[in-house]
């Protein structure tokens, strides 16, 4: 059974920092850690990452004991440009947080994938900070995916460990071009595995995204060490608050990001196998109502 703990708050701080005690795991004691945020683009949450969630969750990072923190990311801008614009270096600096662009990796830094059993043509290279991190922790936002993806949680979170353009391919044509876009970015999520996911669902995309979209205000924190397990709770939150003929239809581990990714391993296989938490008793109503979305799928 894997724990996916929720908790109810419109309070970002105390959202980050109750959901990971509630989770109840400490993975990042003595550990250099690796944070992979949504910094896609620089638009304001849900299309990216809040600046007051990255910082709570540095600050329970370093009070869990980390031995050191990095951030890398990979943007849709040049990625120096969207942390820019998001303010947030200063704020990494202040927290002793090294920044690793991965626009600026060469190219022995970009491992290269492939196998028979792949939807990607020439398989995909991923970025070696990923893949040799001690720990890494990946947050997330709640939102839609108008481009192909459906939705994008935990495992769309990661399609930004992989190049843009490199050695002479556009990867990201081949992924939203691709009818077997939301299988394909299942597969970029087998070669790594975060050790905690955290997912601020303070504000969702329940229409559009992922950079505008129609807002609903869900005030919901999930954590996790699971991405089947958060995904399919998130897409049950995105389910009980009305959302895309998209995410409504399919039974949620029809899905094709969660299916493709439970076939791989990548994490549960069906609703049976995750819990879901309460942080604490206000939190229990919602946990109740988003448990019985997911049980019906």
């Amino acid at each position: 059974m894997v724990r996916v703990a929720l908790c109810k708050t419109d309070k970002r701080r105390e959202g980050t920092r109750d959901s990971l005690r509630a989770l109840g795991v400490n993975p990042v004691k003595g550990k250099d850690v690796l944070i992979k945020p949504n910094f896609n683009t620089a638009d304001p949450a849900p299309a990216s990452t809040d600046n007051q969630t990255l910082v709570a969750l540095i600050e329970q990072i370093w009070e869990m004991g980390a031995k050191s923190i990095s951030l890398g990311e990979r943007s849709w801008l040049p990625t120096q440009e969207a942390l820019i614009q998001k303010g947030i270096l200063p704020v990494l600096w202040k927290w002793n947080v090294r920044v690793i662009d991965f626009d600026g990796l060469q190219e022995k830094d970009w491992v290269h994938l492939q196998s028979s059993d792949m939807h990607w043509k020439r398989g995909f290279r991923v970025a070696r900070p990923i893949l040799e991190t001690e720990c890494l922790v990946s947050t997330c936002c709640l939102k839609t995916h108008q481009h192909g993806g459906v939705f994008t949680l935990s495992l769309k979170l990661h399609v930004g460990v992989v190049p843009t353009f490199r050695n002479g391919f556009d990867y990201m044509r081949e992924l939203h071009h691709s009818r077997d876009q939301r299988k394909m970015i299942a597969e970029i999520n087998e070669p790594f595995s975060p050790s905690l996911i955290l997912l601020d669902g303070v504000e969702a995309f329940v229409t559009g995204g992922p950079t505008t979209g129609k807002r609903v205000r869900t005030n919901l924190f999930l954590a996790s060490t699971d991405r089947v397990a958060i995904d399919a709770v998130g897409v049950a939150i995105l389910k009980s608050v009305g959302t895309t003929k998209e995410i409504m239809g399919p039974k949620i581990f029809e899905q094709e990001q969660i299916a493709r990714a439970a076939e791989l391993g990548i994490g549960v296989v069906s609703p049976s196998e995750i819990e879901i938490v309460a942080a604490d008793e206000e939190s229990q109503p919602d946990r109740d109502r988003v448990r019985n979305f997911l049980s019906k799928g």
